[in-house]
């Protein structure tokens, strides 16, 4: 009679264990139903789900393993299925699977705990936990260190938004982000990215710089606050700032452009999305002038953003054609998008403020960058604790496949 046995092997990881523990199985023809491996810290995990022909004596083959299994210094333990049992578990392949990713400086048991009773509440199984971040050492102070888990889970979510608000009431209360998504082919399968330039490319607004230089720097500030805290409309703030900056030199212009601060992780995560054919576009309420010159230094496909006006060597308070506004970012997406013959759900979208929302929706996967609250809690996901590279884990990137 047909057997199924559960063999989990545990020990100290050297190599050659599988071809060593299958070596066995295959002298008495044993099938394998399922295999799953892991490694930590040179400590080996192994599980065998291992169906025994009709034809074999089950215990033979238990004996001669148990015989390797000592040899190599593991230990094993064997577990009887019945055929309930392992049907059962074939009719788990139809659930629905996703993911949750958590990210951070560094994380703690607590985070982990709170995070598996999120999931433990919603009826669902965790069905495998991977480490997408690096090693690092703990000699050094790196304060730009990156830790990230990707848990795998299985089952049905009976209410989505209840799920998501319970994930991020964990990030309100602890120092990491969490993401949950489908995990489905267009997580793996995504073509275009586009962002948001101020606070999210670049680590300041650059109307307020320009406010600054021209000595308006608090009034200008104030008002750019308001309006990605979505207080007010972003044409009606856009045009009081800009209505102030009339009269600026051009010349102040080129000393901005040429120090802006890039954003932590921004060159390392377009560097590796360019590598995997992405195209990558910025969608700014910001100023092409500036916009450029991050294309140029970044290695950006294409840019929209609003054209400043200039007449003798001034700014004139207004800007030339349409003010780029949380609309028309929307807009432009969908039309690269149908340019590029590619769903929606094949769309990066990343942004910090209020403007951003209508393109963070859209996307197949918007991403709150370091976002004021509203942002955070309206997005489809949030990185507050990271740099720019953070989106790679949400796309499943692991360190080691990055280059740099």
């Amino acid at each position: 009679m047909r057997e199924i046995i559960l063999l989990n092997v545990t020990g100290e990881d050297h190599s050659g264990l599988v071809a060593s523990l299958s070596d066995v199985l295959t002298q008495h023809g044993v099938n394998i139903l399922d295999i799953g491996q892991a490694v930590i810290h040179d400590h080996f995990s192994l599980g065998m789900l291992i169906e025994v022909p009709d034809t074999t004596d089950s215990t033979p083959v238990i004996k001669e393993l148990q015989s390797e299994i000592d040899r190599l210094g593991l230990t094993a333990n064997f577990t009887a299925i019945d055929d309930a049992q392992y049907e059962e578990w074939v009719n788990l392949q139809g659930k629905p699977r996703y993911i949750v990713t958590m990210l951070g400086r560094k994380l703690t048991a607590h985070n982990i705990s709170r995070v598996s009773k999120v999931v433990a509440n919603h009826h669902l199984n965790i069905d495998k936990i991977n480490r997408l971040s690096g090693r690092f050492s703990l000699q050094d102070g790196n304060q730009h260190r990156r830790t990230c888990v990707e848990f795998s889970l299985r089952g049905e979510v009976a209410n989505v938004a209840q799920l998501r608000e319970d994930l991020l009431e964990i990030t309100t209360d602890e120092e990491v982000d969490i993401a949950f998504q489908e995990d489905d082919l267009y997580r793996r399968n995504r073509r275009l990215i586009v962002f948001d330039m101020d606070s999210t490319l670049i680590q300041v607004e650059v109307i307020d710089e320009l406010a600054k230089a021209a000595g308006i720097g608090d009034q200008v500030i104030a008002i750019t606050e308001s309006a990605m805290r979505g207080e007010i409309d972003f044409q009606e703030s856009f045009r009081r700032r800009m209505g102030l900056l009339k009269g600026l030199d051009e010349s102040v212009l080129k000393g901005i452009a040429e120090t802006l601060p890039i954003t932590e992780g921004a060159a390392r995560l377009i560097s590796t999305l360019k590598s995997l054919g992405y195209t990558v576009g910025i969608l700014s309420g910001g100023f092409t002038y500036f916009a450029e010159h991050l294309q140029k230094k970044l290695g950006i496909d294409f840019i929209r953003a609003n054209r400043l006006d200039i007449e003798d060597g001034q700014l004139t308070g207004e800007v030339k054609g349409v003010i780029v506004d949380g609309t028309k970012k929307a807009e432009f997406l969908q039309e690269m998008a149908d340019e590029m013959g590619i769903s929606m759900q094949q769309t990066i979208a990343v942004g910090d403020g209020a403007n951003d929302l209508p393109m963070l929706a859209l996307a197949g996967l918007g991403v709150a960058f370091h976002a004021k609250p509203v942002v955070r809690e309206n997005a489809q996901h949030a990185i507050s604790t990271l740099g720019l590279d953070g989106v790679l884990y949400l796309l499943g990137v692991r360190d080691r496949e990055v280059s740099h």
